[in-house]
């Protein structure tokens, strides 16, 4: 069996991370002129601890809670039967009415925008919010859709045979942004 060999670089440590969310959440209070009427649901896995981040970082600028969502588009993806033929189908729990409601989806990576189309469906066989924004920490490019995230952390143009890795201390018990390249 080939063995492959990993490169990776460092693009965001931990204060980068906290300091590109605070940015991000000041663009969505000015985009939205304050957070009044306004929710962010995070796609499973990393773009739920993201969003809770965002919406807790939102609350202490704006003085006002923020809620947030949990979004599986396990069954709406595109590739499910490539994926695995047991799927693990983990639980939506958007606990508010969506409805006429400014939404900010968040994820950690865009890449070919298969994720935020599933997402999109997912969220509307939920109800018609106002409107759908994106928030991604970071924008790797190769778009195969015609999405485009409203709010970016970080654009990184990559190869295709390089990937983002985001690592979360809730998810990861650790955290960075890393560039990693397979040889």
């Amino acid at each position: 069996m080939a063995q492959t060999n990993q490169k990776s670089k460092q693009l965001s440590d931990v204060e980068e991370i906290r300091r590109t969310l605070t940015r991000i959440a000041h663009e969505i209070i000015e985009k939205n002129r304050g957070a009044e009427n306004l929710a962010l649901i995070g796609i499973r896995t990393r773009g739920v601890p993201l969003a809770s981040r965002l919406a807790e970082k939102i609350g202490e600028i704006e003085g006002r809670e923020v809620e947030t969502g949990i979004l599986d588009i396990t069954l709406y993806r595109d590739d499910l039967s490539q994926i695995a033929s047991q799927p693990i189908v983990h639980q939506t729990k958007i606990p508010f009415d969506i409805n006429d409601r400014r939404i900010v989806l968040v994820d950690d990576v865009i890449y070919t925008g298969r994720t935020v189309r599933a997402a999109l469906d997912a969220l509307m066989d939920l109800g018609r919010p106002a409107v759908i924004q994106l928030a991604v920490l970071v924008d790797r490019g190769h778009r195969e859709l015609p999405i485009r995230p409203d709010f970016v952390g970080k654009n990184v143009p990559t190869s295709k045979q390089e990937q983002i890795i985001v690592s979360l201390q809730e998810t990861d018990d650790r955290e960075e942004i890393l560039l990693t390249e397979l040889d």
